[in-house]
């Protein structure tokens, strides 16, 4: 159980890295900076010899070689392996102690099956030319893997911090919290995997407008490829207007609902750190949110904005997993 708990953290840690890493591959535009799947141009690693590179141009002869983005691509596909490896010793470690286990079995037995529909989205996300609902779904898998990752380690580090809370109001908005932040991600990754993060550069309004020209329907048809209408027609403004609009209403409400639930946990001295930690990145997320808009999307304020996202991930799983329901 010692290796189990030491091997959890770690993978806890990986996956952390790996989210932020695949942020920095999205945006830098280096998503398909290898055109197959698993490996880059043929091979396992970049083709870098000039021979390598004439044979990598008559396979594929549409595409341009940019060794710079695949190895991005590359680096972060040999992470995400050694996640997956990591997640399937997990897998054994926990079938083999499961008499000593800390949480349910299936718990970790899922991550096996989470790991193999990420490595399916991680294919299709190069096959289907980034198709936004692929990318946006990978993102979901990715910060769900965290989630999981992190309520397993915790558990078996922490096991004795567990405590009632007496208002059940408070209870179920932390068990909600979960559900609210997840739909944030969404529509967050959304925006970005549809490049909608500067279709308003100004804020609160969009183009000096409370509520701007939108199209819903196009906006957000799941089926569509990107930057297309599901006819196949260039996608408008008014639907990446739609696609940010609907992100800042999350966010707005968002922050109402964390900053209560945030002060009212501030009350337990059990949960003042993380409650206060959580309105810290909070307010860390709302200002490089508005930076993002103002400075039109710098790299490292991009990537950042996934980072606290993951941070948010963990310190409400931890909430969460601190805490049960009082009984009368």
């Amino acid at each position: 159980m010692l290796l189990f708990k030491k091997i959890t953290l770690f993978t806890t840690i990986i996956a952390f890295c790996l989210i932020v890493l695949g942020a920095y591959v999205r945006l830098s535009d280096a998503g398909l900076g290898c055109p197959d799947w698993p490996g880059c141009y043929g091979t396992l690693t970049v083709p870098q010899s000039q021979m390598e590179i004439e044979k990598a141009l008559q396979t594929f002869p549409d595409q341009i070689i940019d060794n710079g983005k695949a190895w991005k691509e590359m680096v972060h596909r040999y992470l995400a392996g050694i996640l997956g490896f990591l997640i399937l010793t997990i897998g054994i470690l926990a079938h083999k102690n499961k008499n000593s286990l800390k949480v349910n079995i299936f718990i970790p037995y899922s991550l096996l099956a989470i790991v193999f529909f990420q490595a399916m989205l991680g294919m299709l996300t190069v096959t289907l030319l980034l198709k936004p609902i692929i990318v946006s779904a990978h993102l979901i898998g990715g910060m769900t893997t965290l989630a999981i990752l992190t309520y397993i380690s915790y558990e078996h580090l922490y096991r004795n911090s567990k405590f009632a809370l007496k208002k059940s109001i408070i209870f179920y908005m932390t068990r909600f919290s979960l559900i609210l932040i997840f739909i944030q991600i969404f529509l967050g990754g959304w925006t970005s995997t549809n490049y909608a993060g500067l279709a308003c550069t100004d804020f609160p309004t969009c183009h000096d407008q409370w509520i701007p020209n939108m199209d819903f329907k196009n906006g957000f048809n799941i089926f569509r490829n990107l930057g297309q209408t599901f006819e196949g027609a260039p996608i408008t403004i008014d639907a990446l207007q739609a696609i940010q609009w609907v992100h800042r209403l999350g966010a707005i409400t968002l922050i109402i609902f964390f900053s209560y639930l945030s002060i009212a946990l501030m009350k337990y001295k059990q949960l003042r750190f993380e409650s206060m930690l959580l309105l810290g990145l909070l307010t860390a997320q709302f200002i490089i949110g508005i930076a993002n808009l103002m400075l039109h999307l710098p790299v490292v304020l991009a990537v950042s904005h996934n980072l606290i996202a993951a941070l948010l991930v963990i310190t409400i799983t931890v909430i969460n997993t601190k805490i049960k329901k009082a009984t009368y």
